[in-house]
């Protein structure tokens, strides 16, 4: 991070601070955020943070806009600098929050795409060659659709973390929860553990290792996914979040229990849960109209007076 004078200093005691409870991922992105912050105070030739207000709030993220930003890491962004801002606040570097006053970038809300259900379970009942690699990498892919996880979720296991059917995660602001294992992802994982002595480092306590024996990393899962839907002929990009949103997807067409999928997914807001699903909409406005007194449709031998 550059240090553009004493401004640095509080940034590094407020992501010390944070790293107590943000997952490594947010913390990686608020440290690039306000890096990028901290380059612009310094052009703007700011040196207290009394000086930071409303105004280079606006220019800051206007600027960010103007170079491509695109509106969801723009929207973190400024969660970034508020953040700090309360931290300021509290500290008594600032008099209040100067983010609060700029309006946050609207962001369009996307629904994921689900795999279909029939070609996943296809894709998932592909046999393999036994290898311990190959079953390591199966108790990987039916963990994340039998279990919603996400991919830093996954790769924090322990082996302390499984339950007999159940698994314990930690998730967003260490959170931790507790999610079900379906019998598919519980033999998968049985037959890992059987294997895993082979591959496991002596005293490494991660439930999932690589070749090297110590636990396999985020860019490495997500490579073994993408080369594992290759091989078995999967016709559409795979990686874990494309699986949780199946996950997600499949539950609440089956169920149609938001309020479970959220808790299984792990969500503060049930709005959130709500752009990561997807639903045939026919399915919903058929289920409206045979329920909803107010929305069932009259006899064709009815007419209005």
């Amino acid at each position: 991070m550059p240090s553009p004078g004493p401004l640095a200093g509080e940034v590094e005691t407020f992501l010390a601070r944070l790293s107590r409870t943000a997952s490594p991922a947010t913390l990686d992105a608020y440290r690039r955020d306000l890096s990028r912050l901290l380059a612009f105070l310094d052009e703007q030739a700011v040196t207290t943070w009394r000086q930071w207000d409303a105004s280079l709030v606006r220019r800051f993220l206007g600027g960010e806009r103007a170079r491509g930003l695109a509106p969801r890491s723009l929207a973190r962004r400024r969660s970034a600098c508020s953040r700090l801002a309360d931290h300021l606040l509290a500290g008594g570097h600032l008099d209040h929050n100067p983010v609060a006053l700029v309006r946050s970038p609207r962001q369009p809300r996307h629904l994921p795409r689900p795999v279909d259900v029939d070609r996943l379970a296809s894709f998932l009942d592909t046999p393999h060659d036994g290898s311990p690699l190959a079953v390591r990498d199966q108790a990987m892919l039916e963990l994340f659709y039998s279990s919603g996880l996400r991919l830093a979720e996954l790769a924090g296991l322990d082996l302390d973390d499984l339950r007999d059917a159940r698994v314990r995660v930690l998730g967003k602001g260490g959170k931790p929860r507790q999610v079900p294992v379906g019998s598919r992802a519980h033999q998968a994982l049985q037959a890992w553990i059987g294997v895993r002595a082979v591959m496991a480092a002596p005293g490494e306590s991660a439930l999932f290792v690589g070749n090297r024996g110590a636990r396999l990393g985020h860019r490495a899962i997500q490579q073994r996914l993408a080369l594992i839907a290759r091989r078995r002929g999967l016709d559409e990009h795979l990686h874990p979040h494309r699986l949780r949103h199946s996950f997600a997807s499949h539950l609440l067409e089956s169920s149609q229990d938001l309020r479970a999928v959220q808790e299984l997914l792990g969500h503060a807001n049930l709005s959130t849960t709500q752009v990561y699903t997807h639903l045939d909409w026919q399915h919903l406005a058929t289920s409206y109209d045979a329920a909803h007194p107010r929305a069932r449709r009259r006899r064709n031998d009815e007419t209005p007076t």
